[in-house]
């Protein structure tokens, strides 16, 4: 089975309410279970649930291995471990407003917002997409935070857009089963349906007045990591499997008479016994094709590179080469293109953040004023923080050495600092008490070549006067 990302579901419509619900539920439902089809063939393949296991072989069938090389999971692993290796963080565009955002991160601490955004990256690598859901928390709710957080199931999940300008999200549905029968759970942003065999079953106000289910694509075509090469980890499978069928076809070759008349009972006794007595004219000798073994590794070399290339992964050969440089080898063995990948990743993720953003501060706004606004906060990525972290620090002394460049844009552009705007007015703060310290220091040393130049004024008078 081909697949070719998972399709995006639309309404003509510019909202969605009771008149027109299930219409809008009607539509969606083929392309929902399409792409719920499509999902679970991919987590499957993420498990090691491969196509190989459906091999069959017409001569010799009893030699007939089914070897998984489960390069899908290695590429989802990498790609998550890769972009959610450090927590996501929450900084200040500006450098306003700190304590009020220090105040935010806690709220996502206490809701362990940084394993949930595993999970998120997890199930996008897999499927190509995912979601996310966030309520306010009840009266009752002993946390700080007043809200949860709730990454959804892509296979139970789907989101509707407008089809006009701007994709606008009309409905966010969650999908539960009940002995096989789906109740779609669906929140607009005025009310809170719930459908089920073609009835509404339920419906109330929605008191957030927001879509509450934000989906993360991984790219526009909502293609999984390892969707696009399943056919070379197909191929690698096959490759492996075809290996091991050969090394035991070898070990378990088999015999040629020539000029020799021998029954099954013989042919037992022989296996038995391991050897036979023949006429002079007749010859026994095994029919043995052994498989090229460095042929074929190199047609696994060159399948599995290519699969490292269309997916952006590091090859991890490490070369041949001892003498080059950092930067070469970063770019020789393919972590340029892996860093490459991530960012545009990046990309999409700050997205549908942003969304997620302003939801969370309307909760908090709700429970507890907090003077932030979702323009203030920026989403970071921490990776890789310290490559090359002497070439960062050497261009950061030649850029505060410079009297032309302000000392802020060099904290921002050196690159040594995952949140430059926090970096900066801290070493601002230390650099001022260094100076306040030395001023003091300075102060006390004059005052105390006065306090003796008096002194010893005073005893050549004291002398003078005897």
């Amino acid at each position: 089975m081909k697949l070719f990302g998972r399709h995006v579901i639309y309404a003509n419509v510019e909202e969605v309410n009771r008149g027109n619900l299930l219409d809008v539920i009607d539509k969606a439902i083929p392309i929902y279970k399409k792409n719920r089809t499509d999902t679970q063939i991919l987590y499957d393949y993420y498990r090691g649930k491969h196509h190989i296991y459906n091999r069959e072989k017409l001569e010799r069938p009893e030699i007939c291995n089914k070897v998984v090389e489960n390069r899908a999971n290695e590429i989802v692993s990498f790609k998550t471990g890769y972009l959610m290796g450090e927590p996501v963080q929450y900084v200040s565009r500006n450098g306003d407003s700190v304590d009020q955002l220090n105040i935010f991160n806690e709220y996502m601490f206490e809701e362990d917002k940084a394993s949930k955004d595993k999970q998120l990256a997890d199930w996008f690598h897999i499927s190509g997409t995912s979601y996310r859901m966030i309520f306010a928390d009840s009266e009752n709710n002993e946390d700080e935070s007043p809200f949860e957080i709730y990454t959804l199931d892509p296979r139970n999940t789907f989101v509707v857009y407008s089809s006009g300008l701007g994709n606008e999200r009309l409905m966010g549905v969650c999908v539960v089963y009940n002995k096989s029968i789906p109740r779609y759970c669906c929140y607009t942003k005025k009310r809170y349906f719930e459908v089920e065999k073609g009835k509404i079953v339920k419906d109330k106000p929605n008191p957030l007045r927001e879509v509450p289910i934000i989906e993360y694509p991984a790219n526009v075509a909502r293609l999984g990591a390892f969707e696009i090469v399943i056919d070379l980890i197909d191929e690698l499978n096959n490759l492996a499997s075809n290996r091991m069928d050969g090394v035991e076809q070898f070990v378990q070759a088999l015999m040629v008479f020539k000029g020799v008349d021998i029954t099954s009972e013989d042919f037992a006794q022989l296996r038995k016994e391991g050897a036979i007595k023949v006429p002079p004219d007749g010859d026994i000798k095994y029919l043995i094709q052994e498989l090229n073994q460095s042929q074929t590794q190199e047609l696994v070399d060159y399948t599995y590179q290519t699969m490292l290339d269309i997916c952006g992964m590091p090859n991890r050969n490490g070369g041949s080469s001892t003498s080059d440089t950092g930067s070469a080898v970063v770019l020789r063995d393919g972590w340029s293109a892996a860093e490459t990948r991530a960012k545009d990743t990046e990309m999409m993720f700050k997205l549908s953040e942003k969304e997620f953003i302003r939801i969370a501060l309307k909760i908090v706004n709700q429970r507890r004023s907090l003077d932030l606004k979702a323009n203030q906060i920026e989403p970071r990525f921490t990776r890789r923080n310290y490559e090359n972290i002497q070439m960062k620090a050497q261009v950061l002394c030649e850029m505060l050495n410079n009297d032309l460049i302000a000392p802020k844009l060099a904290f921002e552009h050196c690159g040594m600092f995952p949140d430059a705007e926090v970096a900066y007015t801290q070493s601002k703060e230390y650099a001022e008490q260094k100076l306040k310290e030395e001023v003091e220091r300075l102060e006390r040393e004059r005052q105390a070549e006065i306090d003796a130049a008096k002194e010893n004024n005073g005893a050549d008078t004291f002398g003078r006067t005897e």
